[in-house]
């Protein structure tokens, strides 16, 4: 688990562009205050996350910059299962027919099934994020053996999201894919 000093610059980062994120989804229109701010950031990973998974060939998706390290669609797999597994640490029941798997990363490499997966993970996570409620904030969580909070766990979705956005971002520019936000905004590369 990140130390507190790191949670605290991470929240204060992510409040910083809320007004940006929040302004690209529907999903935090019945949330305030910085739970509003965690689903606009978890909605603009989606947004992105989503764009670079149907831009990137289907025949990329196995590629990986080095032996031991994730492929193209097991960082997008992986997405998935964070997705539907972190919201259980702050006691959110994912439906019966979402299955998991450990193995899931590997297994699921076809394009259009993990674009899939993806979208509904991320339904599912902002959905998450407004029903854990407000008095239950504080409440204890335990975060793969650390003493956490409910709190934390949003928190911590939203910067696992960008962290493996990033990785994709660079995935991608490393086979020669422009993240399609980048041409739209800049009318080029960015």
């Amino acid at each position: 688990m990140p130390s507190r000093p790191i949670l605290i610059h991470a929240l204060a980062l992510l409040l910083t562009g809320s007004a940006i994120a929040t302004a690209q989804t529907g999903d935090a229109a019945s949330a305030t205050g910085v739970r509003k701010d965690l689903i606009g950031q978890v909605a603009d990973a989606e947004q992105k996350f989503l764009a670079l998974a149907e831009a990137m060939p289907a025949d990329k998706y196995g590629w990986r910059p080095a032996a031991g390290v994730r492929s193209v669609s097991e960082v997008f797999m992986h997405m998935v299962g964070a997705n539907y597994m972190l919201p259980g640490m702050a006691g959110v029941k994912r439906k019966p027919d979402v299955a998991i798997s450990r193995d899931m990363e590997t297994k699921v490499v076809d394009k259009a099934q993990v674009v899939e997966l993806l979208r509904k993970s991320f339904v599912f996570t902002k959905q998450a994020m407004l029903d854990v409620p407000d008095d239950q904030m504080d409440t204890a969580a335990d975060f793969f053996g650390t003493k956490s909070t409910n709190r934390a766990v949003l928190v911590l979705i939203a910067t696992h999201a960008h962290e493996h956005l990033g990785q994709s971002i660079a995935y991608a520019r490393m086979n020669g894919i422009i993240p399609p936000w980048s041409r739209a905004t800049s009318g080029g590369d960015r």
